[in-house]
């Protein structure tokens, strides 16, 4: 079971093992959820930033495309 330590301002490494498993690098947030004597620590997506994501996901194959690089070539 990975263990951090507090410093003296309450900050704490993650340990390696976590931010592997959440998929965590250099500035991503993350958040707290408090459930009584329990806290799970997850990576934090914003909603309005996620959906825009999941738009550039759905549309990444056409505007990547060499047929769409073409038509917009001269613009």
């Amino acid at each position: 079971m990975p263990v951090s330590t507090l410093t003296i301002k309450y900050q704490a490494t993650i340990p390696r093992q976590v931010r592997e498993a959440l998929q965590l690098a250099a500035g991503d947030r993350v958040e707290f959820v408090v459930a009584r004597k329990a806290v799970t620590v997850r990576k934090f997506v914003d909603p309005d930033l996620a959906e825009a994501r999941a738009d550039d996901a759905a549309f990444a194959p056409e505007w990547l495309s060499a047929a769409d690089e073409e038509a917009w070539r001269d613009l």
